[in-house]
Protein backbone atom coordinates (compact mmCIF):
# COMPACT_ATOMS: atom_id res chain seq x y z
CA UNK A 1 0.00 0.00 0.00
CA UNK A 2 1.38 3.39 -1.03
CA UNK A 3 1.56 6.20 1.50
CA UNK A 4 0.78 8.81 -1.17
CA UNK A 5 -1.39 9.08 -4.25
CA UNK A 6 -1.01 11.02 -7.47
CA UNK A 7 -3.09 14.14 -8.10
CA UNK A 8 -3.68 16.13 -11.28
CA UNK A 9 -4.46 19.75 -10.45
CA UNK A 10 -5.34 22.40 -13.04
CA UNK A 11 -4.54 25.97 -12.02
CA UNK A 12 -6.85 28.92 -12.77
CA UNK A 13 -4.50 29.74 -15.69
CA UNK A 14 -4.96 26.24 -17.13
CA UNK A 15 -1.55 24.86 -16.18
CA UNK A 16 -1.42 21.24 -15.01
CA UNK A 17 0.34 20.51 -11.73
CA UNK A 18 1.14 16.86 -11.03
CA UNK A 19 1.34 16.43 -7.25
CA UNK A 20 1.34 13.78 -4.55
CA UNK A 21 -0.93 13.71 -1.53
CA UNK A 22 -0.58 11.71 1.65
CA UNK A 23 -3.18 9.04 2.36
CA UNK A 24 -5.50 10.40 5.08
CA UNK A 25 -4.69 14.04 4.32
CA UNK A 26 -7.15 16.40 2.65
CA UNK A 27 -7.03 17.55 -0.93
CA UNK A 28 -6.83 21.12 0.41
CA UNK A 29 -3.52 20.51 2.20
CA UNK A 30 -2.07 18.56 -0.73
CA UNK A 31 -3.05 21.28 -3.21
CA UNK A 32 -1.68 24.05 -0.99
CA UNK A 33 1.60 22.13 -0.65
CA UNK A 34 1.73 21.97 -4.46
CA UNK A 35 1.39 25.77 -4.62
CA UNK A 36 -2.21 26.08 -5.78
CA UNK A 37 -4.15 29.22 -4.81
CA UNK A 38 -6.59 27.63 -2.39
CA UNK A 39 -6.89 29.86 0.63
CA UNK A 40 -8.72 27.59 3.07
CA UNK A 41 -9.50 30.54 5.35
CA UNK A 42 -11.31 28.39 7.92
CA UNK A 43 -8.47 25.83 7.95
CA UNK A 44 -10.72 22.98 6.91
CA UNK A 45 -13.54 23.62 9.37
CA UNK A 46 -16.13 23.96 6.58
CA UNK A 47 -16.95 27.53 7.57
CA UNK A 48 -16.03 29.14 4.23
CA UNK A 49 -15.79 28.25 0.55
CA UNK A 50 -12.25 29.44 -0.21
CA UNK A 51 -11.06 25.90 -0.99
CA UNK A 52 -13.65 25.25 -3.69
CA UNK A 53 -12.52 22.99 -6.55
CA UNK A 54 -14.27 21.49 -9.56
CA UNK A 55 -13.78 17.73 -9.71
CA UNK A 56 -13.43 16.16 -13.14
CA UNK A 57 -16.72 14.40 -13.91
CA UNK A 58 -15.04 10.97 -14.21
CA UNK A 59 -13.90 11.29 -10.58
CA UNK A 60 -16.92 13.03 -9.05
CA UNK A 61 -19.04 9.92 -8.46
CA UNK A 62 -16.09 8.15 -6.80
CA UNK A 63 -16.13 10.64 -3.94
CA UNK A 64 -18.30 10.28 -0.87
CA UNK A 65 -21.39 12.45 -1.23
CA UNK A 66 -21.15 16.00 0.05
CA UNK A 67 -22.84 16.66 3.37
CA UNK A 68 -25.67 19.16 3.67
CA UNK A 69 -23.25 21.56 5.41
CA UNK A 70 -20.80 21.31 2.52
CA UNK A 71 -23.60 21.93 0.02
CA UNK A 72 -24.57 25.05 1.99
CA UNK A 73 -20.99 26.36 1.84
CA UNK A 74 -20.78 25.63 -1.89
CA UNK A 75 -23.81 27.89 -2.36
CA UNK A 76 -21.48 30.75 -1.34
CA UNK A 77 -18.60 29.83 -3.67
CA UNK A 78 -17.90 31.67 -6.91
CA UNK A 79 -17.99 29.66 -10.12
CA UNK A 80 -19.81 26.63 -8.70
CA UNK A 81 -20.54 23.81 -11.11
CA UNK A 82 -22.31 20.45 -10.83
CA UNK A 83 -19.09 18.70 -9.79
CA UNK A 84 -17.95 21.35 -7.29
CA UNK A 85 -16.64 20.30 -3.88
CA UNK A 86 -14.76 21.83 -0.97
CA UNK A 87 -11.24 20.43 -1.10
CA UNK A 88 -11.06 20.40 2.71
CA UNK A 89 -13.77 17.73 2.70
CA UNK A 90 -12.04 15.35 0.29
CA UNK A 91 -9.93 12.94 2.33
CA UNK A 92 -7.35 11.20 0.19
CA UNK A 93 -7.30 7.41 0.03
CA UNK A 94 -6.00 4.76 -2.36
CA UNK A 95 -9.17 4.84 -4.48
CA UNK A 96 -8.44 8.46 -5.43
CA UNK A 97 -5.02 7.83 -6.99
CA UNK A 98 -5.00 10.00 -10.12
CA UNK A 99 -7.76 12.36 -8.90
CA UNK A 100 -8.12 15.30 -11.26
CA UNK A 101 -9.57 18.68 -10.22
CA UNK A 102 -9.65 22.27 -11.46
CA UNK A 103 -9.15 25.33 -9.31
CA UNK A 104 -11.79 27.77 -10.63
CA UNK A 105 -10.63 30.96 -12.30
CA UNK A 106 -12.56 32.87 -9.63
CA UNK A 107 -10.26 31.48 -6.91
CA UNK A 108 -7.56 33.53 -5.30
CA UNK A 109 -5.46 33.18 -2.21
CA UNK A 110 -5.40 36.42 -0.21
CA UNK A 111 -2.37 35.13 1.68
CA UNK A 112 -0.32 35.67 -1.50
CA UNK A 113 -0.86 39.45 -1.71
Amino acid sequence: MSETIGLRLRTPKGDIVEARGAIGDTLLRAAQAAGLPLEGTCEGQMACSTCHVVVDPEWFDRLEAASEEEEDMLDLAAGVRRTSRLSCQIVLDETLDGLSVDVPTESHDARRF
